[in-house]
């Protein structure tokens, strides 16, 4: 009995030190990333995370940062690393303070996204490190682009496999939300923040656009968005009018622990609002809200949730 513990204790053990192994030993890779071919050392050491798409999978998978955006990370999302005094504030992409991220001395900066501004400014500044970017490219697919940058990641820290089962999870969710809709039922997308209703547009509206065209989704109202980051202004007539059997909506605010002055929950300023009371998606409670930290991570596996949330409600219905 003794020796079959021991047998299965060592085979248990066997492919967590395997993958440790893998993950400690550093060989060169090359992969195409935002500006062109990139050539670097896999599981570098001291690493600097400023796009928020990929600070979920680096705490999933145990990638210590030397510097971060706290600013941008929330209250009690990434504690691992907002809650550690040795990674250092890079603030947020409106006032960056790209000098944290000179002095953590990285080898690997990961930019782009609400940094992109700061591209060339990190390349300047960092001669000795890579700098790379991975977000969502605009004439691309948000959800290739997503599984892209998990593949590249795991490429980076020798987390193929796992890169490979987070794609897996969001191409299961989207099927199986494109499954449960009925091809037929017009849906809208909302953004509410400090207290406004503003309009997603489908396709190309903030978080909530990208939706419509990976579902197959029936517009309530079709029109391009003129803001692609913060959403267009509608009136709640308009949305009456447009009378969706469906709405989803993203609550920027609901990010944030200091919400902008004059935010209202985005539950009361929809299905508490009384001009939009005899609206379907109101009167059949089929309002989808996004995950209340979706604002800050919009990445694979909050999109990968909310699909699977979709789905269900769709099912339900």
């Amino acid at each position: 009995m003794g020796a079959a513990l021991l047998l299965s204790s060592c085979a248990s053990s066997a492919p967590a030190e395997e993958q440790a192994a893998e993950q400690s030993t550093s060989t060169t890779i090359t992969f195409t990333d935002n500006h062109g071919e990139v050539e670097m050392q896999s599981n570098p050491k001291r690493v600097v995370a400023l796009d928020n798409r990929a600070f979920e999978t680096l705490s999933e998978w145990d990638v210590p940062l030397v510097a971060a955006p706290k600013g941008l990370m929330g209250d009690g999302l990434w504690p691992v690393y907002t809650d550690d005094a040795d990674v250092a504030d890079v603030g947020t992409h409106r006032e960056p303070n790209l000098e944290a991220v000179v002095a953590a001395e990285p080898d690997l900066i990961i930019g782009g996204y609400r940094f992109s501004d700061s591209y060339d400014d990190l390349v300047a500044q960092n001669p000795n490190a890579t700098v790379i970017e991975l977000a969502a490219r605009d004439d691309k697919d948000v959800f290739e682009e997503l599984k892209r940058e998990t593949t590249i990641l795991g490429q980076i820290f020798g987390r193929e496999d796992d890169a490979e089962a987070l794609n897996e999870e969001l191409d299961t969710a989207i099927a199986g939300a494109k499954d449960a809709y009925n091809g037929t039922d017009s849906v809208m997308g909302l953004i509410t923040s400090g207290g406004k209703i503003e309009f997603a547009a489908a396709g190309t509206g903030r978080s909530v656009g990208p939706v419509f065209p990976a579902l197959g989704l029936t517009p309530a109202i079709d029109r391009a968005a003129e803001d692609t980051s913060h959403g267009d202004d509608i009136s709640v007539e308009a949305i009456a009018a447009s009378n969706p059997e469906w709405i989803i909506v993203l609550d920027r605010d609901a990010s944030f622990a200091d919400p902008e002055p004059g935010s209202v929950p985005a539950d009361e300023l929809i299905a508490g609002s009384e001009a939009l009371a005899n609206v379907r998606a109101v009167q059949k409670d089929q309002i989808i809200y996004l995950d209340p930290t979706f604002y800050l991570t919009e990445d694979i596996q909050a999109y990968t949730g909310l699909f699977e949330q979709i789905k269900a409600a769709f099912a339900a219905a």
